[in-house]
């Protein structure tokens, strides 16, 4: 029988579109118009019919791959009953319009590792397809860091739509299942690291017990802090501010607003002036992407929520653009949604820089774990009064300590004291804000 190639056809502007799919094998047998292989420009994607019948001898596309109109698909080896090839003409199969979104490469960036899994076909999964789904809904996906491979499709023919990937995601969240990445770690137990495995102990028969579950939040946080004590060099800088007069201030306000005015706390006051520290030392503003330092301009600060399911990190917008009262409002009122479990994906995204507070509770110094892809946190504990020498005489100053982990990659010790002692000055005579 004779070997026929089949080629790609006229497939309108489009040129050098990337391979998302490959639909058959070598030795199966196909049909006249049956699909081979998928491919996806930055505003459509498409399949590719066959020529003609026959059964697969050797493919020539390769997943990832780029062809243009002619590439070479396919040999095909002809059934005796076959018609001719069919002539050039455009693809008949459907091509399905979306928003337009990056073009798929060979290797998709890598995806944020709350939702990231390690199976995915483009990263070696071992399969022969990737995901069915648009570029507009590829494009959602890798913006919450969902891997597309493990989600299951509802669409046509099996494809992947926006709510399967919203529905997947609160899954996730509500702990109801977990990614393949999460399933390994927790498989893995240290072992990756070439640690020994984790103890496995028989607690009751030492004494009574009770098996509490973790929170939904502690599973997902917990796997985050844990991979970011891992792959971050942490380095904690310790300092003092004396906050004696700023303590006073914020007093003062909060009895002229009343009851009915805004109440400000020392967090809104640190924000603000973790901010301008924010601005004379950009290295802290700043996230590692490889061999670059990716510096940012504008200024999203993360700030801790105690919640009775655990820990949460709602993200105050553009703090540069704000005064103290109004930091202090949408400091207050994301910690309720915190508090009521009403935070959404978007009020915990995009954060800078993040601050810790202890508040009230106890502590002089502790080491705050970076919350990746940041590269440096603060930790507030409790402030107390200490005698304080002023030159003459020991006075009683009220000093709030500073706890900043830094990412050792990027900052060394020097900047960091610098990062600290400005922050502390700031505190001390907040009129510096304004020079």
């Amino acid at each position: 029988m004779a070997l026929v190639e089949v080629k790609v056809p006229d497939i309108g502007d489009s040129k050098d579109v990337g391979v998302i799919e490959i639909l058959v094998k070598p030795g199966d047998a196909v049909k006249m118009e049956q699909s081979l292989i998928t491919v996806e420009s930055d505003k459509a994607s498409m399949e590719i019919p066959s020529s003609a019948a026959g059964t697969v001898k050797e493919l020539k596309v390769k997943l990832g791959g780029r062809v243009s109109e002619g590439s070479l698909i396919l040999l095909l080896e002809a059934a005796s009953s076959s018609p001719p090839p069919l002539g050039e003409g455009r693809v008949g199969a459907a091509v399905l319009p979306v928003s337009a979104a990056p073009a798929i490469t060979a290797a998709p960036p890598p995806q944020p590792p709350a939702l990231a899994g390690a199976g995915s076909p483009a990263n070696g999964g071992g399969s022969q397809t990737l995901p069915h789904a648009s570029p507009s809904v590829r494009k959602f996906a890798r913006e919450l860091g969902v891997p597309l491979a493990e989600v299951k499709g509802t669409g046509p023919k099996g494809r992947i739509t926006q709510e399967d990937v919203q529905n997947f995601t609160q899954a996730v969240m509500s702990g109801a299942t977990q990614t393949k990445a999460q399933q390994e770690q927790g498989a893995a137990g240290g072992a990756a690291l070439g640690l020994l495995p984790w103890p496995q102990v028989d607690f009751a028969k030492f004494g009574p017990i009770e098996p509490r579950p973790l929170s939904r939040i502690k599973k997902i946080s917990g796997a985050n802090l844990h991979r970011n004590w891992v792959m971050i060099p942490h380095v904690t800088n310790n300092d003092e501010a004396d906050i004696t007069n700023l303590e006073a201030l914020r007093v003062q306000i909060n009895q002229e607003n009343g009851k009915t005015g805004i109440k400000l706390t020392m967090l809104a006051f640190v924000i603000k002036a973790a901010v301008a520290a924010l601005k004379k030392f950009p290295e802290f503003n700043a996230s590692l992407d490889g061999d670059n330092l990716v510096l940012k301009r504008y200024y999203h600060i993360g700030f801790a929520a105690d919640t009775p399911n655990g820990l949460m990190v709602p993200v105050l917008k553009d703090a540069d653009q704000k005064g103290v009262l109004q930091i202090a409002q949408e400091t207050s009122d994301l910690a309720k949604k915190a508090r009521e479990g009403k935070l959404g994906p978007a009020d915990m995204q995009g954060g800078c820089f993040s601050i810790s507070s202890l508040g009230g509770i106890g502590g002089t110094h502790f080491t705050p774990i970076i919350n990746a892809p940041e590269v440096a946190i603060l930790g507030l504990s409790r402030s107390g009064l200490k005698p304080v020498w002023d030159g003459q005489a020991f006075a009683p100053r009220l000093m709030l300590p500073l706890s900043l982990s830094y990412d050792h990659r990027v900052i060394d010790g020097a900047a960091a004291a610098r990062f600290n002692a400005y922050l502390a000055a700031l505190l001390a005579d907040f009129r510096r804000i304004a020079l």
